[in-house]
């Protein structure tokens, strides 16, 4: 460990080598699942303060459904998914089962600088390039529940999504600040596709808007390759950025009588799900870890993606 402290940043960065990424134990179920990070158990405090959003210029209506803060306790440790789930991955799923998603994706287009419905994209056609490696987008809640269904039956293993607790317990590792690099912008682009200057000119957004674009430079427009970025203490990839992943919960408008012992907010009627972490089209506020997304369980969308949680001993 200690060589790896001594080595200039710039050259752990570029090497892959963090004390986080060479400590985390990690383990794979099968030659195509995805590779697991074993995250172990401990209390954090979910939400955010007042302070918070206030110097990050979050609209209202988000602060308020990020409150109150309130201790969480993760009693045993689990596994997370060390990655997003990729597209090749995805695409093992989809040979095997047979199963089908449905087509249609809300793209982004500069000519409305937001994202539109096109019945034409799909995960296999996003509106951008990507390889095996590249984050699977355009699926939706429903699209992960069957590779859930599909991985667990094919290992005899627990999987299933994180949920919210456990995902922001997870993206946090330890940490108190809002994102788990700490609380400076400008190192953002070492940990996370956002919006920085690359996707702004591309996409002809104010690249001066210090609240919407992230000033440096993480050179992609769209998703990156998974573990492009440096990883957070837990040794997890990509749990700010790149795309909004999935949850296991059902989304509710404050934390006012939330779990506090980090199990999912389930129930019938449930009329949107959760989603977590920002994307590659998320300015500096959305990339926060108490943030929160939500979307109906048929939403899809080209910077929606999942990542998978499973269950560890008996």
């Amino acid at each position: 460990m200690t060589r790896f402290r001594i080595l200039p940043a710039i050259l752990l960065w570029l090497m892959g080598l963090t004390a986080a990424a060479t400590a985390a134990e990690t383990f794979r179920d099968c030659s195509d699942c995805p590779l697991m990070v074993k995250v172990p158990a401990g209390t954090f405090t979910m939400g955010s303060t007042a302070a918070e959003t206030t110097r990050e210029e979050v609209p209202a209506i988000v602060a308020d459904n990020e409150r109150p803060a309130h201790a969480v306790t993760i009693a045993k440790e689990f596994a997370l998914g060390q990655f997003a789930v990729t597209r090749g991955e995805f695409a093992a799923f989809v040979k095997d089962s047979g199963y089908q998603p449905a087509g249609g994706c809300y793209a982004y287009t500069t000519n409305s600088q937001a994202l539109v419905y096109d019945e034409k994209r799909s995960w296999q056609n996003p509106g951008f390039d990507q390889t095996d490696r590249h984050p699977v987008v355009c699926v939706t809640y429903d699209d992960a529940q069957r590779y859930v269904q599909w991985l667990s039956r094919k290992t005899g293993k627990s999987y299933r999504l994180p949920t919210e607790a456990e995902w922001e317990y997870a993206a946090r590792a330890g940490t108190t600040t809002v994102r788990y690099w700490g609380d400076d912008r400008d190192q953002a682009c070492g940990f996370a596709n956002a919006v920085d200057l690359t996707t702004a000119e591309a996409l002809k957004r104010n690249k001066d808007d210090k609240n919407q674009v992230f000033q440096c430079r993480d050179g992609y427009v769209y998703t990156a390759p998974v573990g492009s970025f440096r990883p957070n203490e837990f040794g997890l990839y990509d749990m700010l950025g790149n795309v909004w992943q999935w949850t296991e919960d059902c989304f509710q408008d404050s934390y006012r009588g939330a779990p506090t012992n980090g199990s999912a907010v389930t129930g019938g009627g449930c009329k949107f799900n959760v989603l977590r972490g920002g994307s590659w089209i998320g300015g500096p506020w959305f990339l926060r870890a108490a943030v929160r997304g939500r979307s109906t369980y048929d939403g899809q969308a080209s910077n929606f993606g999942f990542r998978l949680a499973r269950v560890l001993g008996p």
